[in-house]
């Protein structure tokens, strides 16, 4: 889908500059999430949500122990994460009744979050770290969609070193995603990562200086970094 059939939200003096950052596993969006972060944006990550939605929702924790059985929360409270995920990438069924469940809550949190930077009268970039971004809509309330690609052959090698997952297990996850040219086609600045981290940074500040300073710039080529 071109990015001129995906509005963004529209202008508004609420003072936050939101920026959807998506990109696929190992790509270095939470590189650049921490950047923008050290930088002062408020970083809102979609994964800690889920954290937060799976191990303390008392709802989705009754569904799921339902649907798992009560060993599929640890001891120490936290869902097991990979028995889940091993279930759900060979069962459809179970990934969509995972999905039902939890996206809407993360959603909420996510909408909870900009309320409250909202009432506290924050004034600045606002990043939403957010994987299915595009699958939930949520970019129609942005200002901005960054992305962050990578060859793949980086991306199985970072997800190796970061999750500990093997090379078939990282390459199944990467097809169960959307593609760096899909991700690249609904974004307003897409960072080419194949360089150092410093380059990283530094052409990731550089993009949100960009985007706040064009509003919503045309769709360009890559910047190789």
């Amino acid at each position: 889908m071109s990015i001129e059939s995906r509005p963004r939200r529209a202008a508004s003096a609420d003072g936050l500059f939101i920026i959807g950052l998506v990109g696929r596993a190992g790509s270095g969006k939470s590189t650049v999430a921490r950047t923008l972060e050290a930088d002062g944006a408020v970083v809102i990550a979609a994964d800690q949500l889920g954290h937060q939605v799976t191990d303390h929702d008392p709802e989705v924790r009754r569904a799921l122990e339902a649907d798992y059985g009560n060993e599929v929360y640890r001891p120490d409270g936290a869902l097991d994460r990979r028995r889940v995920a091993a279930r759900i990438f060979a069962d459809p069924a179970a990934r969509a009744r995972l999905d039902a469940l939890v996206h809407p809550r993360i959603l909420a949190r996510i909408r909870n979050r900009l309320g409250e930077l909202r009432a506290a009268s924050f004034r600045g970039v606002v990043v939403i770290d957010a994987a299915l971004m595009l699958e939930w809509g949520l970019e129609r309330e942005c200002d901005a969609i960054l992305a962050v690609v990578a060859p793949e052959r980086e991306q199985v090698e970072r997800l190796a070193r970061a999750r500990q997952w093997s090379e078939d297990e990282a390459r199944a996850r990467l097809a169960a995603q959307r593609d760096n040219a899909g991700f690249a086609a609904a974004a307003d600045r897409v960072i080419d990562n194949r360089d150092t981290i410093d380059v990283l940074e530094r052409t990731a500040r550089q993009a949100v200086e960009n985007l706040r300073a064009q509003g919503r710039p045309p769709e360009e080529k890559p910047t190789r970094c």
